[in-house]
Formats: C-alpha cells, structure tokens, sequence
C-alpha cells in the first residue's frame, strides 16, 4: 500500500512579496525624505547667503531681489516641465539630477574666482539653484506617493511628515547660511552645503531600491496645462497668495532688520528661520485643527479660501499703519509677522486641499506641476517687487520701504479673495482627496 504525502503548502508568495515591499517602500521614503531635507536645508541657507552678502556689499535692494530673478524665473519652468520629465523619464532619474544641480550651483558660488562674483555670474548659480530645488520638490513629494501606497492612513501620515518638516527644515537652513556666513564666510559656506548635498546624492544612490514609479514613454507635454475652471482659478489666487508674502517677505524684511533695526546677519537669519518654523508648524497642524470639518460633509470649498484671504490682508494692513505712525516699529513689525504667519498657514492648507479635491485622480501630477508652477509665478513676482517697492520706499521715510511694500501685500491679498469669489462651493463627491496642507509650501 503506498501512502501519499500531501506536500506543506508553501507560504503565500504575495504575503513574503508584500512584506518584502513594504520594507522596500519604507527605506525608500526615508532616503527621499533625506535627499529632500538635504535640498531644503541648503536651499533655505543659500538664500540668506546671498541676501546677506550682497547687501553687505552695498548692493541696493533691488539689485539684491535681481540676483534671485533667475532662481524663480527656472523654478516656473522646472514646474512647467518637471511633472513632464517625471512621467516620462521616472522620478529617480529627476529626483537624482535635481540633487546634481544643487551641487553644481553651489559648486560654481564656491570656486569661483571672487572678482567673478558679479550679478550675472550669481544669477546663473541661482538659475541651476531654482532648477535644482523644484527638480527635488517635485519628485520627493510626488515619490511620496509611489512609496507609501494606497493605504490613507500610512499616505497620510508619510505625507504629513514630509511637508510638516520642510519649512522647519527651510528655516533652520536660513540661520544656518546667516552663521556660515558670520563664521566662514560667503564661498567656504558654500563648500560646505555642496558636500552636504554630495552626501545626500551619493547615500541614496547607493542604499535605494528598485525604481520610484515607472516612466510612461507616452506622456505628452501638453497635459502639464489644465482644462479644469476651478484648477485654474486656484493657481491664479495661488499667484496673488504667494506674492502677498514674498513681496515684504524675501527681500525688504530682512533688510529691515538689518538696515533699520540694526540686527545683526545671525540675529535676523534667526528670526526668519522662527519664523518659518513656526509656519511650518502651524501648516501642519492645519490637518488636524479643522480634521472633523474635513472629515464630515462640509470640507473647505471656495467659501472658506475666500474667508480665509480677506481675513489674511488685515495684518499686513495693521503693521503698515503701525509703521506710518511710529508704533513699536519692532515690537509690531515682529508681533504682526507672527500673527500673518498662522493665518497665511491656513490660507496655504486650504488651497491644498482644494487642489486635490478640483482635480481628477488620473491627472494629479499634472494638475499638481501646474499648481506648483502657479505658486513660483507668485514667488517670483513678489521678489522682484520686495526689492524695486523697498527701494522706492527708502527714498520716502525711514520704515517708507516696508510701508509700500506691505500696502502692495494687501492688495495681493485682495485680488487672491477676489478671485477666489469665482471658485465652486460645494465638491462634488468623489474619492476623498489625501489630506489637508500635504502640498504645502
């Protein structure tokens, strides 16, 4: 009589398979969070680097704000180009040669001949530098996504520590260049961020696995532009929201502090690093202060970005009026800043969300690159406009430079509530969008 042996039943490959993603997926997001991080940090560095050097070189604030033209002039057309290249070529492949663009930027401020560091010369640097930033941005956070999966919840919460960190990253990038340039000086200090950036390339070169996502050979450039009204409503307040900040904040603020108050470069790259901490901490906790309107049947629509924007052009309002009548100029210039901070943050979640929720999940990156693309224009035309109004207001009283360009933040502002008047408000039901602030600034 001959006995049959039924064999073990192997353990279930999909089960071995999807652990061994898991652990694959997770090594993953932590390499891209770190070339991220890495980027950001040095990001936030150079700027104060420049701002800072330049200025003590008797550059006037408009031929500071033009050293930046390029910067964000190449930030609208990595957006424009970069979710292209990202389908098409993969996310790695981007995600790597934004990382190689920082460093030949920083490569080209730190070995140049000093004599050479003209206004041209650094706005080419600047030009890679913008380049080098989107690149990254784009493809870690749209990695974010390919790594995490489909779970919400493990989406939401890679997601949200990806986007809380970077503008605390940011920030302590800003006092980092403000002390590099105290202790070592303008071209040492940018040694020293490109072998930052170096190792950050080399490390996830070589620890990463398998590809992030799949390049489609078939993308079209064409559908980076949106069809979509209520898309293309939000990237134009998004211009105006942006460039209510940057236009006191980037260029005129700091100068502020330095030129008026009297701050030293540390002290001043400090409070811009607080300060943008502070923000990114707000933004992150955006989520979760407005959690149960999100999660029931009244999530943010046009209405609430609306509120929001109105809201939001009273305090540069209050500190120009502070400043016209000599109130505390620090205490309300410092005060007003903090407060404008909290309230831009919510103005800045909302907008994320509704990018997601206006949009189709078959065209997310593409909606997303131009959502991004809208928010450089904005970035862009507030630096040029810091540095020109600034100027024009030096010639007018002591605090005329920030007086002039916190009235142009207002009317900004406006023109974000006004436009925003025209966005639908009710969503119409469909797979819940990932989470409030997860694409964050």
């Amino acid at each position: 009589m001959t006995t049959t042996r039924t064999p073990q039943a192997p353990a279930p490959l999909g089960e071995a398979e999807a652990l061994a993603q898991r652990h694959t997926n997770l090594r993953n997001y932590v390499l891209v969070t770190f070339a991220y991080w890495a980027d950001t940090l040095t990001d936030g560095a150079i700027r104060m680097l420049v701002l800072f050097y330049f200025y003590q070189l008797g550059f006037t604030p408009l031929q500071v704000a033009s050293l930046f033209l390029f910067y964000e002039i190449f930030g609208i057309l990595t957006n424009l180009f970069g979710g292209y290249l990202g389908a098409r070529f993969g996310l790695k492949t981007t995600l790597f040669l934004g990382l190689g663009t920082q460093i030949f930027a920083l490569s080209l401020l730190a070995l140049a001949p000093p004599s050479l560091l003209v206004v041209p010369y650094v706005m080419l640097a600047q030009a890679f530098s913008g380049i080098a930033k989107d690149l990254t941005k784009m493809s870690s956070k749209s990695a974010v996504k390919l790594v995490a999966g489909e779970t919400q919840g493990q989406l939401y919460t890679w997601v949200s520590v990806l986007t809380g960190s970077k503008n605390a990253i940011k920030g302590v990038g800003f006092f980092l260049g403000a002390l590099l340039l105290t202790l070592i000086g303008f071209q040492l200090a940018m040694l020293v961020l490109a072998v930052l950036v170096l190792t950050a390339l080399v490390t996830t070169a070589l620890l990463m696995r398998g590809d992030l996502g799949t390049a489609n050979k078939k993308a079209k450039f064409t559908q980076m532009f949106s069809h979509n009204r209520a898309v293309n409503l939000l990237a134009a307040a998004r211009i105006f929201l942006f460039g209510a900040r940057d236009v006191w904040f980037v260029v005129a603020l700091p100068i502020f502090f330095v030129s008026v108050l009297g701050w030293d470069f540390w002290l001043a790259g400090g409070f811009m690093a607080a300060w943008t901490i502070g923000y990114g901490v707000v933004q992150a906790a955006t989520p979760r202060l407005i959690r149960r309107r999100v999660e029931g049947n009244h999530e943010p629509d046009g209405r609430t970005a609306t509120m929001l924007a109105f809201a939001l052009a009273l305090f540069p309002a209050a500190i120009a009026f502070a400043l016209m009548n000599a109130l505390a100029p620090a205490f309300s210039v410092v005060t007003g800043l903090i407060i404008f901070g909290i309230v831009f943050a919510f103005n800045s979640a909302v907008h994320s969300y509704l990018i997601l929720a206006y949009t189709d999940s078959d065209k997310v990156a593409m909606n997303v690159g131009f959502y991004y693309m809208a928010n450089a224009m904005g970035r862009l035309a507030g630096t040029v406009l810091s540095g020109l109004l600034y100027q024009i207001g030096m010639s007018l009283s002591t605090y005329g430079g920030l007086i002039i360009c916190l009235w142009a933040s207002v009317a900004f502002v406006l023109l974000a509530g006004l436009i925003s008047l025209l966005l639908p408000r009710h969503i119409a039901p469909r797979t819940r969008p990932l989470a409030l602030g997860d694409l964050g600034e």
